[in-house]
């Protein structure tokens, strides 16, 4: 198959917090930026990236779609991304989740997992 994840494309209200947000997260940079698109990566050729784009509104439901992150160390990573602006939130994950609920400054919201070896772990 000739395909591969190129971007994931957030909607934002704020394009250039949700970049330099994101860029501290996951130690990118920001990779190309206009009024219209803000893409950020690892590299201009490491797949995929994210491309924040522009909508007038700001969230108002819970995701569909949610990033998962894989940290060496969840309790420091989740300490740390919330000093970066990011929140903790329930979405009824219980008490007995192996991973940590968060929201980035727009609400939008992610996890970070226990340490992982593979996609199956």
């Amino acid at each position: 198959m000739a395909v591969s994840l190129y971007h994931l494309v957030v909607d934002a209200h704020d394009l250039n917090a949700q970049a330099r947000f994101w860029c501290q997260v996951l130690d990118w940079k920001v990779l190309f930026e206009d009024p219209e698109e803000v893409v950020i990566g690892a590299g201009e050729t490491a797949y995929p990236g994210m491309c924040f784009l522009p909508v007038p509104e700001r969230k108002s439901v819970k995701n569909r779609l949610h990033i998962d992150l894989n940290p060496d160390d969840q309790a420091a990573e989740v300490e740390r991304i919330v000093s970066l602006g990011a929140r903790r939130i329930d979405v009824g994950q219980g008490e007995d989740a192996t991973w940590v609920t968060l929201a980035d400054p727009e609400g939008n919201e992610f996890c970070v997992l226990r340490s992982k070896r593979s996609l199956i772990d």
